[in-house]
């Protein structure tokens, strides 16, 4: 009972209108939406096109096309057809919306190449289809409950609508189609199982059906809904397969290569490997290896897992040698690099020294004339100390400051000591220096 309880997810569930005026609220398509639409699919194409994730990420959160989506379900499962057409119309001028914008940015954008935040939403699999789904089911909970969630913000990001519809835009303005269709793919299916697990969150929380329809025509509503949910999964099971094999191919070789490829006198510097023609390319540097050597390790390609594959060698004395060249110029450019940096970071070191002994000396030199200034103001002051250190909290916090000790005949009332307080603060240039008097 308790477990059950626990679980409950009618204890706080909003009212069914509010949910209700939420959902119609968010999939209509006029006003200030669509000009919203529009600067998130800019925002987010310049991300895709900088290759900057932060950027994508804040074009998905103000993105606003979850709402036709989940309304397409919240319609289907409480048998309002009408306002699930609506939605359905809503998403397709929002998906043209973004198709449009996103093509004519990349269009008239002077960077062309498509870089990996791109490329990642040119090949859908199983796991996009996993996502989506939870992340609907997130959504449609999130959405229902009486305190507004902050889940539906975490869903925007984690089904990543608007980044392969941008993609898909990428691949009409520079006439790439396997880019088009396999980012158009992604798009939807998010967009079809965040429907679907919309449809399911909206019938578990019981929602009252709006029309009376038919046991027959529920039934074709529903097999509708499957049998496209299924069309959109089955593809993306076939790139989900393609992908474990290829990893699995990857690492076979990756761990042949370390195995195998163990020389006294020669050293791999680069491998390449390729699962599509299933090709290993290996450069070696040192003294090059035997033709005898190299089929012995052929012959161990079966028992690694990776039966037919063509080894490529590139060793130093063949006709394809390694160009050292090359190498030199990339170990020098890189050295170069690096001691740039730990020049950079010296001088910045060098600087907050100069910084800090410009401070003390500054102190060692005006001090007299300070200490004339002072008395100008209060003839009681006989001598003053002006140091610089740390002042030390609790937490360990460790803050500099500067300090003047003064020292005088008498004890100066508050207003003398607060005219001193205001006098080394501005003098010190430092809001935060201490005056302690001796008396």
């Amino acid at each position: 009972m308790a477990l059950a309880q626990r679980f409950n997810l009618i204890a706080d569930k909003a009212p069914d209108d509010v949910i209700e005026k939420r959902i119609r609220e968010a999939v209509e398509l006029h006003g200030a939406t669509p000009w919203i639409l529009m600067f998130a699919i800019l925002i987010a194409s310049i991300g895709l096109n900088v290759n900057s994730t932060a950027v994508i990420i804040g074009a998905m959160l103000i993105s606003p096309l979850m709402g036709p989506i989940m309304g397409i379900g919240h319609g289907v499962a409480i048998h309002d057809f009408a306002f699930a057409r609506k939605s359905f119309i809503s998403l397709i001028i929002s998906s043209l919306i973004g198709l449009l914008v996103s093509a004519l940015y990349f269009t008239l954008s002077p960077l062309s190449e498509a870089q990996s935040e791109l490329l990642a939403r040119t090949s859908p699999t199983l796991w996009d289809v996993l996502i989506a789904f939870f992340g609907g089911m997130a959504g449609i909970i999130g959405l229902t409950r009486e305190e507004k969630s902050a889940v539906i913000p975490g869903v925007a990001i984690a089904t990543a609508l608007m980044p392969p519809l941008c993609t898909a835009g990428y691949g009409l303005a520079n006439g790439n189609w396997h880019y088009f269709f396999g980012a158009f793919y992604l798009f939807l299916i998010n967009s079809v199982f965040i429907a679907v697990a919309s449809f399911i969150g909206i019938r578990l929380l019981r929602f009252p059906f709006h029309t009376f329809v038919d046991a027959k025509t529920e039934k074709k509503v529903s097999y509708a809904m499957w049998g496209i949910a299924l069309i959109m999964a089955l593809p993306s099971v076939y790139f989900a397969t393609n992908l474990v094999k290829d990893e699995v191919y990857r690492s076979r070789a990756t761990q042949f290569v370390r195995d195998e490829f163990v020389f006294r006198d020669a050293y791999v510097i680069d491998t390449k490997i390729d699962p599509g023609t299933k090709t290993i390319d290996v450069s070696l540097i040192g003294t090059p290896i035997g033709k005898t050597t190299l089929e012995r390790i052929q012959r161990k390609l079966t028992v690694a897992g990776i039966e037919d594959t063509t080894i490529k060698l590139h060793q130093s004395g063949e006709s394809k040698p390694v160009d050292m060249s090359a190498l030199k110029t990339s170990l020098m450019s890189d050295l170069f690099k690096d001691n740039q940096l730990a020049l950079e970071a010296k001088e910045k070191e060098l600087e907050s020294l100069r910084s800090e002994l410009a401070t003390s000396q500054r102190f060692a030199t005006q001090g007299g004339d300070m200490l004339k200034e002072l008395q100008a103001q209060q003839p009681a002051v006989s001598d003053i100390t002006i140091s610089t250190g740390y002042r030390v909290n609790e937490t360990g916090d460790n803050k500099p400051v500067t300090q003047l000790l003064v020292h005088s005949s008498r004890a100066l009332n508050t207003q003398e000591r607060e005219r001193t307080t205001n006098w080394f603060k501005l003098r010190s240039k430092s809001d935060d220096a201490i005056v302690i008097f001796d008396r």
